[in-house]
C-alpha cells in the first residue's frame, strides 16, 4: 500500500487522467484540496472509501492521516488540483511521508495553464514569434528567489505563464512594462479554466488592471502574457512550421524541392 498523489486537472472532473480516475476509485481512503479540486471528481470514489477534506488541515495533520491509513494497510489517494508538480507543494509532503517510511506515487495532471490556453484557442510556442514559455508567479507574500525577479524573466520577451498572480496586477504589468514589453502586448485571463463558470478576459498590458477589476477577477486565475495571445494571429498563415512544411526533410518525410 502506498500514498498516490494525483493530479485532478484543472476543475472540468473529465480532465483528470485514465490512470488518476482509476486509483481514486480503488483507494480506500481519498484525501481531497476542497477548495479547489471540483466535489464531482471526487464523486466518484468507490462506495464507501473514507473522503477526508483537507482545506483546513495543517500540513502535519494530513502526512500523519495518510501515514495511518497506509500503515493500517490501506491505499490511499492524495487528491491536487491541476498538476501537483506545478505550485502542489508536495515536496513538504514527501519530505515527512519519506521521514515515516510510507511509500508514495505521484500521478501527472492537466495544469490550469494548458486548460487555459486551450479555453483561448491559443498555442503558447508559435514558430517564428516564441519558442518559450515560462511558468512563475508574481512576488508577494510568498517572495520569489532574487535571480526570478518577474522583470527578470520578462526580458526573455516569450510567452508567460503567470500563476496565483492576480491580486498583483499592478505590480505585474510595472515589471513587464519595466522590462521593455509595450503596453499592446497582447494578455488574457482565464479564471477557473475549465469549469462551469470559466470566465476570459481579453486584454492589453495597459488595461489589464481595469479589465480584471471590472470583471471582478482576484483569485483562481490563470494570466498569460505575449504576442502569442494575439486574438488576430489565426488571421494569418505566416506562422508556419517546418514540421508540415512540404520542403522540409524529416525522418518521415521526404522534402519536395519548390
Amino acid at each position: 500500500m502506498k500514498v498516490y498523489i494525483i493530479g485532478a486537472g484543472p476543475g472540468d472532473p473529465d480532465l483528470i487522467t485514465v490512470k488518476g480516475l482509476r486509483l481514486l476509485q480503488e483507494a480506500d481512503v481519498v484525501l481531497w484540496t476542497d477548495s479547489l479540486v471540483n466535489e464531482e471528481l471526487v464523486n466518484r470514489a468507490r462506495a464507501g472509501a473514507e473522503v477526508i477534506k483537507t482545506a483546513g488541515m495543517t500540513l502535519e495533520e494530513m502526512v500523519e492521516i495518510m501515514a495511518d491509513r497506509v500503515q493500517q494497510g490501506k491505499m490511499v489517494a492524495r487528491v491536487h488540483t491541476g498538476d501537483p508538480a506545478v505550485y502542489g507543494a508536495i515536496l513538504e509532503q514527501m519530505v515527512l511521508l519519506k521521514q515515516r517510511g510510507v511509500e508514495y506515487e505521484i500521478v501527472p495532471g492537466v495544469s490550469s495553464v494548458f486548460a487555459s490556453a486551450a479555453a483561448l484557442g491559443a498555442e503558447l510556442t508559435v514558430p517564428d514569434l516564441t519558442q518559450t514559455l515560462i511558468l512563475t508567479r508574481a512576488e508577494g507574500r510568498t517572495p520569489v528567489p532574487e535571480r526570478e525577479q518577474l522583470k527578470d524573466l520578462a526580458s526573455h520577451h516569450c510567452t508567460i505563464a503567470l500563476f496565483l498572480s492576480a491580486t498583483l496586477v499592478k505590480k505585474v504589468v510595472d515589471d513587464f512594462l519595466e522590462a521593455g514589453w509595450s503596453p499592446e502586448t497582447p494578455v488574457a485571463v482565464v479564471y477557473r479554466a475549465s469549469w462551469p463558470d470559466q470566465k476570459i478576459v481579453r486584454s492589453t498590458l495597459e488595461h489589464l488592471a481595469e479589465d480584471m477589476r471590472a470583471n471582478g477577477i482576484r483569485s483562481q486565475a490563470m494570466i498569460l502574457a505575449g504576442w502569442a495571445l494575439d486574438p488576430h494571429i489565426t488571421d494569418t498563415d505566416q506562422f508556419r512550421s517546418k514540421l508540415y512544411d512540404k520542403e522540409f526533410t524529416h525522418r518521415f518525410r521526404r522534402g519536395i524541392p519548390s
